[in-house]
């Protein structure tokens, strides 16, 4: 049986695998373009978009998508009722025992399969009217770029058996014309004006090659010079070029000409009109304008600093706050970086889902604007869900929810207050767990700061404040954490790429209600402490009691933490058997840390560039750093510590430490829908004053954003193979590049590599040497993992899976590479959008 179905499998895999199956004769299937530019082939990525015809898309080589198309038939019958005349012997038997209901669902159910195969691809088809459009295409190309003597030939070369066919394209593109003298004439006196005392500098220079792209750029920087000084009619049309490209030294003069006047239409003639600079005259806000009620008259207006500020119903924003928004004020001259800003400002507040600016010349002046501002504004409350499954080392299976309510101009200033609920429930290894939490948060669109302080932040930087307040308790999770969270958060856009945020008072107290389960949860330390008790034992010739036949592992926790503190004040013990004694003393640090509460009370400044433009933009870099500190203020105002020397606040342990995280992120688009990315991360923990670092905020290594050849919390840190359930450090190093490409439809692939660790940088005696960080050769102990990906993109969401194998284990004795590089020692991740 199982040979029939291989060899079934196999011819279905053959017959698709006929590439040129619906290729019909004397038609030919594109297989390669071949691009040759001055006899020289070359890949010519920066062509490809100008060439029609491609071929059909590649995964590893192979045309998949076509393979899946080729397995339909477009001769098949397309309804039921053809499809039962064409299989009326199967259709009868399906209608005989069952019904004509599901005889048609039978049919179409082998209707929509084929219909599904030919949604993929078709063979691409040499057309000769596109292989000649492409070849214009590209000598236009040429001639953008100063080469006006270029030619482009093209070959179609046909394989008749194979019916399949490549196309080359033979390019000359003879020597570039060159910039000679350049001429600037400005007929206007007011546009002269403008241009000598902005002392803007011309990119067109002598002697620089001709480019169609610098002299598009040239129009735009004087477009926006003069629209930016108050020449609100000024457009490219006003602009000329003029080049000469027949001399025969491939040079020529240039003459930029900038028009006198603009020509408008009245009473069916046009007429010139001499440019002006223009000013505001007058500007009015409609707050609630909608379509259906653009005829209506407003029924309610108040006018501040010379803002109109109008309604159809009563006014419901108070006018100090969203003039704030409004950058071109009556008396200004118009500009359109403000009218821009304007609109983007607005937009950012998220309580109108459209914004329209309309400019119309008053009545009697031919330099003045009358400026409308049309805001039709969204549902004021918004009510938002969320759902999540989970899966990973630590949990089994999860599922979590979350439920918000906006509410938008709650206090009358386009604030956005929203409150938010959250649970989740899961199954672990050591049984069901839950987690409920709330929290409310305010985001105020300027800066709500004491002593004048966002006076230092102009309004165009769009400043935000965020203050919030949250709670959450878990059930089974770990021991049980509960926590209290308190945010002040300022932030601000420092340029269009540029971002700044300032948490001035980011506090959350942590509180672990169930310490007693710390064993059951680490049963890894349990079996370690167990070890080095039954030395103890044998060394003092006496019984600890532990672990203790007849109790489970959490009521022993009590006598676990009686036998370390025996072992750890035992000097005999430390000299006689020091490993052991490291052990149970390195177990009792480690549970001191995690059973204790925190206080964390952070200061921290983040800057943030992007360089995406859009979402669509995947030729971009990334760069975030956040520097924060924790405990420093409350730490000169207590002197109190507790038993195990730590200073605290109302008794509660303080964190006092800082912490630096640095992400890079650089993207390129490698052209054929391919993109290549590469993300590098660093971050340090630096405790002071005796501090630990709470569990929550140390580093841990594995993921699915991570590396992913290894589960969260199983690496490291260092070249340590501790097999506790979780591994964390206080310095860690990842990197990663990765190569996106289409398969066929909304599939996508990946190849990946990620390498990274985390060590211990804090100095602490109890650490093991392999798990510190000492310096360069550290790095020897980067673990690497590699893999491959697959991605469903839906453009709203991206669904992941991604297969990780290692390929260095840091913390293997002789071979390190290839050792586990196996589908059964393999990851299998699961995640939500790209890892980076």
């Amino acid at each position: 049986m199982k040979k029939i179905s291989f060899y079934f499998l196999f011819a279905i895999f053959s017959v698709s695998c006929n590439s040129t199956k619906h290729v019909a004769e004397g038609e030919f299937m594109l297989t390669e373009n071949i691009i040759n530019i001055d006899s020289i082939k070359t890949n010519g990525s920066e062509l490809q978009k100008y060439i029609l015809q491609k071929r059909n898309p590649r995964f590893l080589g192979l045309p998949l998508g076509l393979y899946l198309h080729n397995l339909g038939n477009h001769k098949k019958p397309e309804t039921p009722a053809e499809w039962g005349i064409k299989n009326s012997k199967s259709y009868n038997i399906v209608k005989k025992i069952f019904s004509e209901k599901q005889s048609i669902a039978y049919a179409n159910s082998f209707i929509n399969l084929n219909k599904w195969f030919l949604k993929y691809p078709r063979p691409e088809i040499v057309s000769s009217s596109k292989v000649k459009r492409t070849a214009d295409n590209l000598w236009a190309y040429y001639k953008t770029q100063g080469y006006f003597k270029s030619s482009v030939n093209s070959i179609i070369n046909k394989d008749s058996t194979n019916k399949k066919a490549t196309v080359t394209y033979y390019i000359k593109k003879g020597k570039p014309t060159i910039l000679d003298t350049i001429n600037i004439k400005i007929e206007s006196t007011a546009l002269d004006s403008i241009y000598k005392n902005s002392g803007l500098e011309t990119l067109l220079k002598t002697n620089d090659q001709y480019k169609d792209q610098v002299f598009r750029n040239e129009a735009s920087k004087v477009v926006k010079l003069f629209r930016n000084s108050g020449v609100y009619h000024f457009a490219e049309a006003a602009l000329g070029f003029y080049v000469d490209s027949s001399r025969k030294d491939y040079k020529t003069n240039v003459d930029f000409i900038i028009a006198k006047n603009r020509l408008i239409e009245e009473e069916g003639r046009y007429i010139e009109k001499p440019f002006r600079v223009h000013t505001i005259k007058e500007v009015n806000v409609i707050t609630d304008y909608s379509f259906t009620k653009k005829d209506e008259l407003p029924t309610d207006s108040i006018s501040y600093e010379g803002i109109n500020f109008l309604s159809y119903s009563k006014l419901k924003y108070n006018p100090k706050y969203l003039s704030q928004s409004i950058f071109l004020k009556p008396g200004e001259v118009y500009k359109d970086t403000l009218r821009n800003l304007t609109r983007t400002y607005l937009k950012s507040l998220q309580n109108f889902k459209s914004t329209s600016i309309k400019f119309t010349s008053m009545s009697g002046t031919d330099n003045e604007l009358k400026m409308d501002v049309f805001l039709a504004p969204l549902e004021k409350y918004t009510l938002g869900t969320e759902t999540e499954l989970t899966h990973s080392n630590v949990r089994n299976f999860g599922v979590s929810g979350k439920f918000s309510i906006t509410d938008r101009n709650a206090f009358k200033g386009a604030e956005l207050l929203k409150l938010s609920f959250l649970g989740s429930w899961f199954n672990a290894n050591t049984g069901p767990g839950w987690e409920i939490g709330a929290d409310a948060s305010v985001e105020i669109p300027r800066f709500v700061a004491p002593f004048g302080l966002s006076k230092f932040v102009p309004k165009a930087m769009s400043p935000r404040t965020l203050f919030s307040l949250g709670s959450s308790f878990q059930k089974n999770i770990g021991l049980d954490r509960q926590t209290f969270t308190i945010l002040t958060d300022y932030k601000w856009q420092y340029t269009p790429k540029k971002t700044i945020q300032l948490e001035v008072l980011n506090t959350q107290y942590i509180q672990n209600l169930n310490v007693s389960s710390f064993f059951n949860i680490y049963s890894s330390e349990f079996d370690n402490l167990d070890n080095v008790a039954e030395v103890f034992d044998n060394v003092k010739n006496t019984t600890t009691n532990f672990p203790l036949d007849d109790k489970d592992i959490i009521s022993q926790s009590e006598d676990a933490l009686r036998f370390m503190s025996l072992v750890s004040s035992d000097t005999d013990f430390q000299n006689s058997n020091p490993e052991e004694y490291n052990t149970a003393v390195n177990i009792l640090d480690r549970y001191n840390i995690i059973t204790s509460d925190f206080l964390i009370p952070t200061i921290a400044y983040t800057y943030t560039y992007n360089g995406q433009s859009d979402f669509q933009d995947t030729n971009f870099s990334f760069f975030r750093i956040r520097i924060a500190n924790s405990g420093n203020i409350l730490g000169l105002l207590s002197n109190n510590k507790n038993a195990n020397n730590k200073k605290t606040f109302l008794t509660v342990p303080l964190a006092q430490y800082f912490k630096t995280d640095i992400d890079f992120k650089k993207f390129w688009d490698v052209g054929n829908n391919s993109v290549f990315g590469f993300r590098t991360f660093l971050g340090a923990i630096i405790t002071y004053d005796n501090s630990d670092i709470p569990f929550t905020k140390s580093y841990f290594a594995g993921g699915s954003n991570d590396i992913r050849a290894w589960q969260t919390y199983e690496l490291g840190p260092g070249s340590r193979n501790s097999g506790l359930e979780f591994n964390i450090g206080s310095f860690k190093f990842l990197t990663s590049a990765e190569y996106r490409f289409n398969i066929v439809s909304k599939l996508k692939g990946a190849l990946f590599i990620d390498a990274g660790n985390i060590w211990d940088i804090s100095g602490s005696s109890f650490v093991e040497d392999e798990a510190k960080f000492t310096g360069f050769s550290s790095l020897k102990n980067i673990a690497v993992g590699s893999g491959f990906g697959a991605r469903l993109d839906f453009n709203f969401l991206i669904l992941r899976f991604d297969v990780g194998f290692k390929t260095y284990e840091p913390y293997l004795n002789g071979n390190k590479w290839f050792k586990n590089y196996s589908f059964k020692d393999a990851v299998y991740n699961v995640g939500i959008n790209y890892p980076f």
